[in-house]
């Protein structure tokens, strides 16, 4: 653009993250800013009228700063307004950033660009990776409400669901086994660590069962039994989170093999804050056969308004 606007300002309002991003005309990240919506103590999780509120009560504060500074050069506004790309695809925590996102464009005279929450996490766990746009390949995405495994096709512009979780995720399984252990939510960070430790100890895993797909479909809920069942019995945390990791691991390289060949896809692309876990990266990254992985950077794994705002940037400057 030539009249100074060489900024995209993104917006992204999961249901734990508040988070706000801008991004410049060469697809660099200029800023991101991200708050955790807090959890009381011995939850589980948050109803979507609390995260709501929390969420437009936090907005302002964490744009306030990027808007003060840079507001002159944002030439585009860019939201995510629900989960997936996907008809019907709905939840209330995105009309808090969606309506805040409408009326800063307005604000700005600016073009209002939306988008989903899961295309914002596949754009920016591409980033950085290297790899060439377009293409095709597998994607999972892996977080406190998703566990999807998706065909990725035009680079991520067309995205299907092709196996994964038929009904707890990897996120809602780590979170109570890790609430049920005393720690707090969300507990995979914490859970990781203790794993990583185990790991690097040489300290052997609790014994649980291994997850028994269907096909390219799972389902967790006995692992989450498994596990209540094993904290009950006394089990060692950190035992108990190798053991969790690790059958999380073997379920992703498994069914990511069968997809791939399935599919004729020769990449599986790992995103959601459950990919973040250093534990799981070891295992998945030593795997000596299936597609290739590709992990971006650990901190753009989790819910964060980059990916919104490079492809806000990616719209704008085609």
């Amino acid at each position: 653009m030539n009249d100074g606007r060489d900024l995209v300002f993104g917006m992204d309002t999961s249901n734990y993250t508040s988070s706000v991003a801008l991004a410049d005309a060469a697809r660099g990240v200029v800023a991101d800013v991200r708050e955790q919506l807090p959890v009381k103590n011995g939850a589980r999780g948050m109803r979507q009228s609390e995260a709501f509120f929390r969420h437009v009560d936090k907005l302002p504060a964490l744009a306030r700063p990027l808007l003060r500074a840079r507001r002159a050069r944002i030439g585009a506004v860019a939201v995510s307004e629900r989960p997936r790309p996907a008809a019907g695809s709905y939840m209330p925590v995105f009309r808090a950033g969606l309506r805040f996102a409408e009326l800063l464009a307005d604000a700005l005279d600016a073009p209002l660009f939306c988008f989903s929450h899961q295309e914002g996490h596949i754009r920016a766990a591409l980033c950085g990776t290297g790899r060439p746009a377009g293409g095709r390949f597998l994607a999972w995405h892996i977080s406190g409400g998703t566990t999807e495994l998706l065909l990725a096709e035009d680079g991520g512009a067309r995205l299907t669901i092709v196996g994964g979780s038929k009904d707890i995720s990897f996120g809602q399984l780590l979170d109570r086994a890790g609430v049920a252990l005393g720690m707090d939510f969300p507990a995979g960070a914490a859970l990781d660590a203790l794993a990583t430790a185990s790991d690097a100890a040489q300290k052997p895993r609790a014994r649980l069962a291994r997850i028994a797909p269907d096909g390219l479909f799972f389902n967790l809920s006995g692992m989450e039994t498994q596990c209540l069942r094993a904290i009950a019995d006394g089990a060692e945390a950190a035992d108990l989170s190798c053991a969790i990791f690790g059958n999380i691991a073997d379920c992703l390289l498994g069914v990511g093999a069968a997809a791939a060949r399935a599919h004729g896809a020769s990449e599986v692309l790992f995103t959601g804050g459950v990919s973040a876990a250093s534990c799981l990266r070891k295992r998945v990254l030593a795997a000596k056969s299936g597609p290739k992985p590709i992990f971006g950077d650990a901190a753009l794994s989790g819910d964060n308004a980059v990916g919104i705002a490079l492809l806000g940037a990616e719209k704008l400057w085609p």
